[in-house]
């Protein structure tokens, strides 16, 4: 079924057809039609299955429809999301979706100056924020959660991770029973469980669970490599896809600085976005590389799901993710759409029982890659990092005459 048959907002199928998207992915073709009937949802859902769609079409059209009243409050709908780069992100999801209606969508969120957000909210319909920014609304006066109609949690689980379990049970106290609630993880545990049933009435259960949680769209390998050799490879795998877009995982904040130091004696430009960024600094990182200013990004874990940008060509995993389920979520970065795209991972010794781990997870061996000895030390010789300088070396010998042999 196509979206042009879907009984959503004209304003919306232009959106959609201006982009390009003509069918619904599956959770958005089992979500849609459910959240328009009125039903409260439960969808447990991968990233880059087409989650942030599968409600943001259904709550646009039912929000388009909403005649203005005179509450001085205009929102009536509220995405409660895991950290600030997923709130700007699915901002600029409803932003495009709904330009061609009246409904006004926006995200509040910390790190920047709040007056110019609370001036957009005012006129806003719908409400983009994590948990903990949300009860700083209400409990400063900008907003009243008495007045919403419509409740999603986009990963849920991932709400958990970051601690805002108590944030969330104390928001249920404070919204009206009488309302429709999307709930959306992409795992499944008895915490999780707990929380959705006691936010959601009688809801649809939708499950995507392909048998490979992969995206098809991703082609995917493991290396081995010493863990004090891995910067020489992501050097001349950098260099060997100049112009790239390559997003790199690393395991910590400390280790994302080292990286791009290591790469900067290498004179390869990088950028990195961590925790310990201010908000306007990840900002002005995450637009020089979607703009291309810079093509090469070091991230860690915290970013993984948050990332959401067009024409990754590469993701490297420098360091393995000690939770599997991350390996999924990093190497979704790339293949994004109908875009193909491709993930290496460097595999050290002591690494190996995380790739074991990831093994188990996604239910498949993963293609390994290997390199020969000499590649392996060509690799090394060839760095310009290296402390003995091989090139020069090399070169002088291939100079040098040749002496001919005494003649006994």
């Amino acid at each position: 079924m196509k979206f042009n048959k879907y009984n959503i907002a004209t304003g919306i199928k232009k959106s959609l057809e201006e982009a390009g998207f003509n069918r619904p992915t599956d959770i958005q073709y089992k979500s849609i039609p459910q959240i328009l009937s009125g039903q409260d949802i439960l969808a447990i859902a991968q990233t880059g299955t087409g989650k942030t769609a599968a409600f943001a079409i259904p709550l646009i059209s039912m929000l388009e429809k909403v005649k203005p009243g005179l509450e001085p409050q205009t929102v009536k709908a509220i995405v409660m999301v895991p950290t600030r780069e997923l709130a700007i992100q699915i901002e600029q999801v409803f932003l495009e979706l709904a330009k061609y209606t009246k409904v006004h969508p926006v995200a509040i969120i910390g790190g920047v100056d709040i007056e110019p957000q609370l001036k957009k909210l005012q006129k806003a319909d719908l409400l983009i924020a994590t948990p903990g920014r949300i009860m700083d609304l209400v409990f400063k006066g900008h907003l009243y959660l008495k007045k919403i109609d419509y409740l999603v949690l986009d990963e849920a689980d991932r709400m958990l991770e970051h601690g805002f379990y108590n944030d969330i049970k104390k928001l249920i106290t404070l919204l009206p029973k009488k309302r429709q609630t999307m709930f959306f993880s992409a795992t499944i545990n008895e915490t999780i469980k707990d929380l959705a049933y006691a936010l959601v009435n009688k809801p649809v259960r939708i499950q995507i669970s392909p048998k490979d949680p992969v995206s098809k769209n991703v082609d995917h390998a493991v290396t081995y490599v010493s863990m004090d050799d891995k910067r020489f490879f992501l050097e001349r795998f950098v260099k060997e896809n100049e112009d790239r877009k390559i997003i790199v995982f690393v395991r910590t904040k400390v280790r994302a600085e080292r990286v791009a130091k290591a790469m900067d004696r290498v004179n390869i430009h990088t950028e990195t976005i961590h925790g310990d960024k201010d908000q306007k600094n990840r900002f002005q990182v995450l637009d020089n590389f979607r703009e291309g200013k810079n093509k090469i990004l070091i991230a860690t874990d915290v970013s993984a799901r948050g990332l959401d940008v067009k024409g990754v060509d590469f993701v490297v995993n420098y360091d393995l993710p000690e939770l599997p389920e991350n390996y999924i979520h990093r190497i979704g970065r790339t293949g994004r759409g109908t875009s193909r795209g491709r993930a290496i991972s460097f595999c050290s010794d002591e690494e190996k029982v995380y790739l074991d781990a990831i093994q188990e997870y996604i239910g498949k061996e993963i293609d390994v890659m290997k390199i020969s000895k000499g590649s392996y030390e060509e690799t090394i010789a060839y760095s310009e990092a290296n402390p003995y300088d091989w090139k020069q070396l090399i070169n002088e010998a291939e100079s040098e005459p040749k002496k001919k042999k005494k003649k006994k």
